[in-house]
């Protein structure tokens, strides 16, 4: 990059970030060209960059933006921080164990078992105390 560059991208704004630049420009080419833009991940990859993946990266962290990206994105591409109902919902400890034991429910009904076989644990254990056994004659040495 050309000092004369880099000079006008600080003039935008202290850290303009060229990656996030780069990938702006790759969303406008894309809009440009007839395309529509890419709201999933994975869907549209250009250059090596999946623009699905950072327009929803810019959605949920439209806080950390500098104004300047914020003001683009809804100018240019009409693209919103992403809203209440959008955001992941977050899970508490209780939810979890609820999640894993109707798993654990459902895999036992249709295997029969959810322990470990014994032979599987018993070589464990027997691994584990020959690495103890090791460790003991290393430390007597």
């Amino acid at each position: 990059m050309t000092e004369a560059r880099r000079a006008a991208l600080e003039e935008i704004g202290p850290g303009w970030d060229r990656g996030w630049q780069r990938c702006f420009r790759l969303v406008q080419n894309l809009l440009q060209n007839g395309g529509v833009l890419p709201m999933a991940d994975g869907k549209v990859i250009v250059q090596g960059e999946d623009l699905g993946r950072w327009v929803t990266a810019q959605r949920h962290g439209w806080e950390q933006l500098l104004p300047a990206q914020q003001w683009l994105l809804e100018n240019v591409f009409g693209i919103e921080a992403v809203g209440d109902d959008e955001r992941p919902v977050k899970r508490t400890q209780d939810d979890m164990w609820a999640l894993n034991l109707a798993a654990a429910r459902q895999f036992h009904v249709c295997e029969g078992t959810c322990g470990y076989p014994v032979s599987t644990s018993n070589t464990w254990r027997e691994r584990r105390r020959a690495r103890q056994a090791r460790r003991a004659i290393r430390q007597a040495r």
